[in-house]
């Protein structure tokens, strides 16, 4: 179950990674734009992912229980998609200018988890959603008092996102062939794609 912030310990609270304010006039403004362009890029890469995914499985006979649950997340990755879309429009908020690769990028992680399995699919949701989540977490701690109406938009989805990373443990992440190295891997990209698409 998501464990609400009300909930979090004060150890949890400490261990957020919240920048420190900016000096400067605009500094705001630079910021939300920052936090608006890496979260519309992770949600842009895992409706990739989660396509090519299912297209691989659709593909397989008898794998109609895993599509439907991943043509499902990726059902609610897309509305989140289509929300930071709406955000960067009203703020007007470019998107990264990496968006091509990260295509790229999450439709080839995504096939390939696939091409090895289910358990190895389910890995991936697993690593992806690890560090989504706490990315929130980051940010909703960060927002919480300056913007509070997004900060619980992105709660909302921070929960969506908990789901997922449940639901794959729950059908065998941890039992993937090579479980450790892949999930290590699939983690250090995630968090150097956040790392360049809030500045890029």
């Amino acid at each position: 179950m998501p464990v609400p912030p009300e909930a979090e310990t004060a150890q949890d609270h400490n261990d957020r990674d919240i920048p420190l304010p900016r000096p400067g006039r605009g500094s705001g403004r630079a910021r939300l734009a920052e936090i608006l362009r890496v979260d519309h890029a992770g949600e842009y890469g895992a409706v990739q992912i989660y396509r090519a995914q299912a297209a691989v499985f659709n593909a397989r006979k008898g794998r109609e229980t895993i599509t439907a649950d991943l043509t499902e997340m990726q059902g609610q990755e897309a509305a989140h998609l289509a929300r930071f879309e709406a955000l960067l429009n009203r703020h007007r908020v470019r998107p990264t200018l990496l968006l091509p690769a990260w295509r790229l990028a999450a439709q080839a992680l995504g096939a390939g988890t696939a091409l090895m399995g289910e358990k190895a699919a389910h890995a991936c949701t697993e690593a992806v959603e690890s560090v989504i989540e706490k990315h929130y977490a980051d940010q909703i701690a960060e927002l919480a008092e300056r913007d509070p109406e997004l900060a619980a938009e992105l709660k909302q989805f921070r929960d969506e996102e908990l789901a997922h990373h449940d639901h794959a443990i729950d059908h065998g992440s941890r039992e993937a062939p090579g479980y450790r190295l892949l999930s290590a891997v699939i983690k250090a990209g995630c968090k150097a794609a956040i790392k360049v698409s809030e500045r890029v």
